[in-house]
């Protein structure tokens, strides 16, 4: 692509990733190399399954993946997660500086703000880096303004209505 832009989908609604793989199947379809990197993320998901069908063109990668929540973790749980995570970092800064893919998501990389992995300016710095010709995606809760304001395009999905709150639980094939 001749200029990428830095897209963020945020809010507390249900959408963000789905919003994120979409736009990546449509890059797919036009010829364009997708590579997802997902964040904090170990439970199998839907996603892990289709995208390979893609044949190649489109992959995914997970990273400080674990299958506990990050809130029922303990402070060393959270440190030794966080350490594993400042390692497997240097993947996203080796596909920004070896222009590997046309898109880059970096889904639930809010998250990692939150629970005190990153910090805001670390990913301000991210963003930074990317190559002009790279479309940069970022998903996440309560997205921080530095970001929005380095941002191109901001969506916020919030949740008008939602059936987790009356108990049905994630279903396979469209919460996971």
């Amino acid at each position: 692509m001749e200029k990428g832009y830095v897209q963020i989908y945020t809010g507390d609604g249900k959408g963000k990733t789905t919003a994120a793989l979409g736009l990546g199947l449509r890059a797919v379809g036009s010829g364009l190399k997708v590579i997802m990197f997902q964040f904090l993320k170990g439970m199998h998901s839907g996603e892990l399954e289709s995208v390979p069908l893609l044949g190649g063109s489109f992959k995914i990668y997970r990273l400080a993946e674990s299958n506990k929540f990050f809130g029922a973790m303990n402070d060393a749980e959270k440190k030794e997660l966080g350490a594993k995570l400042r390692q497997e970092l240097v993947r996203v800064r080796e596909v920004m500086e070896q222009e590997a893919c046309d898109v880059l998501i970096l889904d639930e990389i809010m998250a990692t703000i939150h629970g005190g992995l990153l910090t805001v300016k670390e990913i301000c710095a991210l963003v930074d880096a990317r190559p002009p010709g790279m479309e940069l995606v970022l998903t996440g809760r309560n997205a921080p303004q530095e970001l929005i304001d380095q941002a191109d395009l901001v969506t916020d999905l919030g949740c008008v209505k939602h059936y987790l709150d009356v108990g049905v639980a994630a279903r396979r094939g469209i919460e996971k």
